[in-house]
C-alpha cells in the first residue's frame, strides 16, 4: 500500500461565539484542525488532523505540505513501517533545527502520523484501539524512537511491561466493547459560562452518568471560590471536581490560589504553571499534597514527560493525541507511564481530540497498564456532529469504537462549510 497524495485543508469552527472551550488563558478560541487526507494506491484514504484554536492554523497546514514530501511515495505494510515513517518526519536533518521535536513542525508531523495510523487500521478492517491491541510486544517496540530514553526505559523493559500484560489481554478487549471506558467531562466548566450555567450543566453532567467533572480557573479568584462554591453544592461531596488553570499561574501563586480552594475538595489542579517547567510542577506538587497535579496536553514530547516522572512532578499525565508527534510517540509516552506506575487520563477538549484519544486509552488498557484505577478521558460535548464516527457517551463511559480507522474523518460538507478562510461559514462571517 503505497501513499500516491496528501490533501490538506484548514479547517475552524466559529466556537469564540459561544465561549466554548473558553479559559484564562484562552478566552476566545476558534477550534480548528490542520486536516490531511492521505490517497493510496489501493483507493483507501487516510484521515488526521492537529488541533489549534484559530489563528496560526495556516502554519500548521503549510507545515504539513512541507513534511508531505517525505509521505508521498511510502509503503505501509507492517507496523514497522509507521515506525519508519515516524522517524522520516521527526528526524530531517535541516527540519529538526524548527524544533526539535516542538513546535508547528511537530505539530504536522502528528497530523501526517496519525493519518498513516489510520489508513492502516482501515487496511485491517480494525478500529485502531483494536489493531494496536493485536499488535505483538516486539511490534509495538518497533515503532517507537528510542532516542533520549534509555535513562528511563528501555526497549527490553518495554518488552517486560507489554508481555506482562499479555494474559487477560483478550478478556480486556471484550470487557471495552461491553463496557466502554470510564469518562469526565469539562463542559460544565468553561471560564465564559455563567455561574447559573456551571450550575445547570454540573447537574445535568451527574444525572449522564459521569463521577467527575472540571473547572476552568485562574483569571479571578473570588470568581473561581463563587463558582467552585455552587459547583460543589450542585453537585455533592462525592462528585469528584477537577480544576484546570491553562498553565496562569507562578509557581508560589499556585500554591496559594489552589490553597483558596482547598475547601471545596478539588480532584486535581491541571496545568498550574508553565507546562515547560518540570521542577516548577514538582514544587507545586510537593507543597500542595494531597491536592494531585495532572498536566501533559501541552507537553511537546516524549521526552519532556520522561523528566515529569522521573522528576516526580505529576500524579496525573494528561497526553494528547495530536500534541507529540501523533501515535508512536503517544506508544511511548504511554510505556513510560506504566513505568511509573502513572495513570494516564487523556486530554480531549478540542475538535476531535474525544474521537482520538479514546483509542490510546483503551489500548492502554488491553495491553499496557491492564488497569481503570483513576483513568478517565476527558469529554466536551461540543463539534462531535462533523464526523463520520463520531465518540459515543453511554452512563459517562466511552463506548468503544466499532469503525476502522482513528475516527479522525470529517464529513466533507463539514470540511467544505468551515474551510478557512472561504468555507461559507466564514464568507457569512466576514
Amino acid at each position: 500500500m503505497t501513499i500516491t497524495a496528501v490533501d490538506v485543508v484548514d479547517v475552524r469552527f466559529p466556537t469564540s461565539r459561544s465561549l466554548d472551550g473558553s479559559d484564562a488563558m484562552n478566552p476566545d478560541p476558534d477550534y480548528s484542525a490542520a486536516y490531511v487526507v492521505l490517497h493510496a494506491d489501493d483507493g483507501r484514504e487516510g484521515h488526521g488532523f492537529t488541533f489549534t484554536i484559530g489563528r496560526g492554523n495556516d502554519l500548521c497546514c503549510a507545515a504539513i505540505e512541507t513534511l508531505s514530501e517525505w509521505v508521498v511515495g511510502f509503503d505501509v505494510h507492517t507496523p514497522a513501517d509507521l515506525g519508519d515513517l515516524y522517524l522520516r518526519l521527526t528526524r530531517d536533518s535541516q527540519i529538526r533545527w524548527l524544533g526539535p521535536e516542538k513546535g508547528v513542525m511537530h505539530l504536522a508531523a502528528a497530523a501526517l502520523v496519525n493519518a498513516a495510523w489510520d489508513l492502516a487500521s482501515r487496511r485491517a478492517g480494525l478500529p485502531l484501539w483494536k489493531y494496536l491491541s493485536s499488535l505483538t510486544p516486539e511490534e509495538v517496540v518497533s515503532c517507537v524512537d528510542w532516542r533520549y530514553l534509555s535513562d528511563a526505559l528501555t526497549p527490553e523493559a518495554a518488552l517486560e511491561i507489554l508481555r506482562a500484560a499479555e494474559p487477560g489481554k483478550a478478556e480486556r478487549v471484550a470487557e471495552v466493547e461491553r463496557h466502554g471506558y470510564p469518562a469526565y467531562t469539562t463542559s460544565p466548566g468553561w471560564l465564559g459560562y455563567s455561574d447559573e450555567k456551571v450550575v445547570r450543566l454540573a447537574r445535568k453532567a451527574v444525572a449522564q452518568g459521569y463521577r467527575q467533572i472540571k473547572l476552568k480557573v485562574g483569571a479571578d479568584l473570588e470568581d473561581d471560590r463563587r463558582r467552585f462554591a455552587a459547583a460543589r453544592a450542585a453537585v455533592g461531596p462525592h462528585i469528584r471536581i477537577a480544576v484546570d488553570a491553562n498553565q496562569r499561574w507562578d509557581v508560589d501563586q499556585a500554591v496559594e490560589w489552589v490553597k483558596a480552594l482547598a475547601e471545596f475538595d478539588p480532584w486535581w489542579v491541571e496545568e498550574p504553571t508553565s507546562p515547560d517547567d518540570v521542577l516548577g510542577h514538582a514544587a507545586i506538587r510537593e507543597r500542595l499534597a494531597p491536592v494531585k497535579i495532572a498536566t501533559g496536553e501541552h507537553v511537546h514530547n516524549r521526552v519532556m514527560f520522561k523528566q515529569l516522572l522521573q522528576a516526580g512532578a505529576i500524579d496525573f499525565l494528561q497526553l494528547d493525541a495530536a500534541r507529540v508527534a501523533g501515535v508512536n510517540e503517544n506508544l511511548a509516552v504511554l510505556l513510560l507511564a506504566a513505568k511509573f506506575g502513572t495513570p494516564v487520563c487523556p486530554h480531549a477538549g478540542g475538535v476531535g481530540l474525544c474521537e482520538l484519544v479514546c483509542h490510546l486509552s483503551m489500548f492502554d488498557y488491553t495491553s499496557v497498564s491492564a488497569s481503570m484505577e483513576d483513568r478517565v478521558i476527558e469529554y466536551v460535548d461540543h463539534l462531535h456532529e462533523h464526523f463520520a464516527a463520531p465518540a459515543v457517551i453511554a452512563d459517562g463511559r466511552y463506548l468503544a469504537p466499532t469503525a476502522p480507522g482513528f475516527s479522525a474523518e470529517m464529513k466533507r460538507e463539514s470540511l467544505h462549510r468551515f474551510a478557512y478562510p472561504n468555507g461559507p461559514e466564514w464568507r457569512a462571517d466576514a
